[in-house]
C-alpha cells in the first residue's frame, strides 16, 4: 500500500532531493577532475563574487523583466482567444489552422523574424517570446472551456445570479486548474525561449552573459548564471505557484 506524502514532509524530500543532486555533481567532479564540470563550491563562489559586483543581478534582472511582460501578454491573449475558440465553433474552425501554424513553427524563427522586422530591441523580444506562447496557452484554456459543465451555467442563470458572481463562482473556478497548467507550462517554455531570444540579439540578460562564458569557454561563469537562473524558478514555484494553485483548486480536494 503507498503512503502519499503529507504536506508537512514535501519541504523535506525536496531539499533532501536537492542535497542529493549537489551530492552528486561533486561526486562526478571529483571523479572527471576536469575544468568541464567544475565543483559545486567553485561554482558557488564564482555565484557570489558576481553578486558582488552586481552583474549577476543586473542580468537577471533584465531577463526576469521580459519574462515577465512576455507571461503577461501570452496569458491574456491566450486566454481570451482560447475561451473565445470554444464557445463560438466557426472561430474555432477559422483559428484552427492558424493555431497549429503556431505551434510547429520554430521559436528561433519567430526570434530572427521578429528581430529583422522590428530590429534588435526589447520590444522585438517579448513579441517573439509571446508569440511563441500564446498558442500552448489558447490550446489549454480552450480545453478547459469546453469542459466547464453548461449545467451548472444553466442553474446559475435560472436563479438569476448575476453574470459577475456566475463568472467568479461557477465559471472560472472550472477553469482554473487549465489556467495553473497553461501558466506552468508557459513559464518553462518562456524561461527558455528568453535566454535564446538574449543570445541573438540582445545585449543584457543571463542568455547574452552564457553567450560571452560560452566564447571563453568558462564553464564555472556559465554554471554559476544557470544556477542563479535555476534558483529563480524553484523559488517562483515553491513561493508563487504551488501555493496559488492549491488556492484554486482547493474546492476540487
Amino acid at each position: 500500500m503507498s503512503v502519499i506524502p503529507g504536506r508537512a514532509e514535501e519541504p523535506w524530500l525536496r531539499s533532501l532531493s536537492l542535497l542529493a543532486f549537489v551530492g552528486v555533481w561533486q561526486g562526478v567532479a571529483m571523479l572527471l577532475d576536469s575544468g568541464l564540470l567544475p565543483a559545486p563550491g567553485a561554482v558557488a563562489v564564482r555565484m557570489m563574487a558576481e553578486t558582488g559586483t552586481g552583474e549577476l543581478p543586473f542580468h537577471l534582472g533584465a531577463t526576469l523583466a521580459r519574462v515577465v511582460v512576455s507571461f503577461a501578454v501570452a496569458m491574456l491573449i491566450g486566454t481570451v482567444i482560447g475561451i473565445a475558440m470554444a464557445h463560438w465553433r466557426r472561430l474555432d474552425l477559422f483559428l484552427d489552422s492558424w493555431l497549429v501554424l503556431g505551434l510547429n513553427i520554430p521559436a528561433l524563427v519567430t526570434i530572427i523574424l521578429c528581430y529583422i522586422w522590428f530590429g534588435l530591441t526589447d520590444v522585438a523580444a517579448v513579441v517573439a517570446v509571446a508569440i511563441n506562447k500564446i498558442p500552448l496557452v489558447v490550446v489549454t484554456v480552450r480545453e478547459g472551456a469546453r469542459a466547464v459543465d453548461r449545467e451548472l451555467l444553466q442553474v446559475a442563470e435560472a436563479f438569476r445570479v448575476s453574470w459577475v458572481r456566475t463568472l467568479a463562482q461557477v465559471y472560472l473556478p472550472q477553469l482554473y486548474p487549465y489556467l495553473m497548467a497553461a501558466a506552468r507550462s508557459g513559464l518553462a517554455l518562456i524561461w527558455k525561449i528568453v535566454l535564446v531570444v538574449e543570445l541573438l540579439g540582445r545585449s543584457t540578460g543571463i542568455g547574452f552573459q552564457l553567450n560571452v562564458f560560452f566564447q571563453f569557454f568558462d564553464m564555472t561563469g556559465i554554471l554559476a548564471y544557470t544556477l542563479a537562473f535555476a534558483g529563480v524558478v524553484l523559488l517562483v514555484e515553491t513561493v508563487l505557484l504551488r501555493p496559488l494553485e492549491r488556492r484554486l483548486t482547493g474546492w476540487r480536494v
